[in-house]
């Protein structure tokens, strides 16, 4: 059985990502295994729609078996989101690709790519950049252009590329097969609809402003009518970063420089997370990092919690053949799985249980920030997804 992997978020699941799954198994793969973000995502956002919803959208439209990518890397930076869901595929075996969608379609730019980001110039030209205050992805973009030139350079330009490389470094050690699809359609952020596809930006904004977008999903969710975004549970993390001290700041990952004063201090003026943003924002910090961090401050996340590896595989739904999967992987496996909750939190030891229990807080948080909240326990109550 040829089984490939893909780290998603799929916030919403939307025509490109079923594409990208179609290609998967065009190219041979007889099961899929999709490792996807929780309830928060990697650029600090609530995810729109529920990971159980989103779960269901996904084993409807190719996915075989999806496991859930812990909140404490998926809220993190790209190199911590790529080892977290690379951390599970190295636990889990028998899983021989690993597939992402990306601008540049050509796996051979990609890997040079990665490569040239871990040469030693390119590591000094980017921390001399920095230190005259360059934030790092543009650092790094610079000085992959002093050393290798446009073609390689500008690899580092386009998100998916970005993640792609990761996957790759956190995988150069293994003989999995690291594959890439040429994104269908419209770009990342692309504001336009181009042969039915959309980007997931443009969707979120479409469910924001009450437009039509039903039409850009292949399947639609079951809580399409109750999505969740940020601006709704702008009070929740207001609340919560007014009760945090300037010591509990510097211990959220990302945080240094003197930046946990600067967050105390805004978090007491300012009314909403945007104003936070714009009154702690500086070259080096960009959005998506800041917004990280006002994130890993809701959800409880340390700089600690992110040092380590998954310490456990929690299934949220399967169809027959991830099932068949699934019963060849527990046999392997070092890493508990985590399949009914109760039970499976039970038998966690302390450690995991630490990083299990901000999945539960985030699942919680989450409903906070929908259009009307939901009910506190999802975790428990949501049974294993069988498709």
């Amino acid at each position: 059985m040829i089984t490939g992997a893909v780290i998603c978020e799929f916030n919403p699941f939307h025509r490109g990502h079923k594409y990208l799954l179609e290609q998967m198994k065009k190219d041979g793969c007889d099961c899929i295994v999709a490792i996807m973000s929780g309830s928060f995502t990697q650029r600090g956002d609530v995810a729109v729609f529920s990971k159980f919803s989103r779960t269901r959208s996904a084993l409807r439209c190719g996915a075989n078996i999806v496991i859930e990518l812990p909140a404490v890397w998926a809220t993190s930076s790209a190199q911590r989101f790529a080892k977290g869901g690379c951390d599970i595929i190295r636990a889990l075996g028998g899983i021989n690709r690993v597939y992402f969608g990306s601008e540049c379609g050509n796996i051979g730019l990609l890997k040079a790519a990665a490569d040239a980001t871990e040469d030693i110039r390119v590591q000094e030209i980017t921390k001399a950049l920095m230190e005259q205050g360059e934030y790092y992805p543009s650092a790094v973009q610079k000085a992959v252009r002093e050393i290798y030139g446009d073609d390689i350079s500008d690899i580092l330009s386009s998100p998916n590329n970005t993640l792609g490389l990761e996957y790759i470094k956190s995988l150069k050690d293994t003989d999995i097969d690291l594959r890439t699809v040429t994104r269908a359609g419209a770009g990342h952020h692309s504001t336009l609809v181009t042969d039915g596809f959309a980007s997931a930006s443009l969707i979120r904004e479409r469910i924001r402003e009450g437009d039509e977008y039903k039409g850009l999903l292949p399947c639609l969710p079951d809580d399409i009518d109750n999505p969740a975004f940020t601006q709704q549970g702008d009070r929740a993390l207001l609340l919560r970063l007014r009760q945090m001290s300037p010591e509990e700041y510097e211990n959220i990952p990302d945080v240094s420089e003197g930046l946990h004063n600067r967050i105390y201090e805004a978090a007491r003026k300012c009314n909403t997370s945007e104003e936070i943003l714009e009154k702690v924002k500086t070259k080096r910090y960009t959005h998506s990092r800041l917004r990280r961090i006002l994130t890993c401050a809701l959800l409880g996340i340390t700089k600690d919690m992110q040092k380590n590896n998954v310490p456990y595989i929690r299934v949220l739904g399967f169809d027959p053949r991830g099932e068949e999967f699934l019963k060849i992987a527990k046999n392997s496996c070092a890493l508990p799985f985590v399949i009914n909750v109760a039970a499976g939190y039970a038998e966690l030891h302390e450690d995991a249980r630490e990083i299990f229990d901000i999945d539960i807080k985030a699942t919680d948080i989450r409903t906070i920030f929908e259009k009307t909240p939901s009910p506190c326990g999802e975790d428990f109550t949501s049974r294993l997804i069988k498709i």
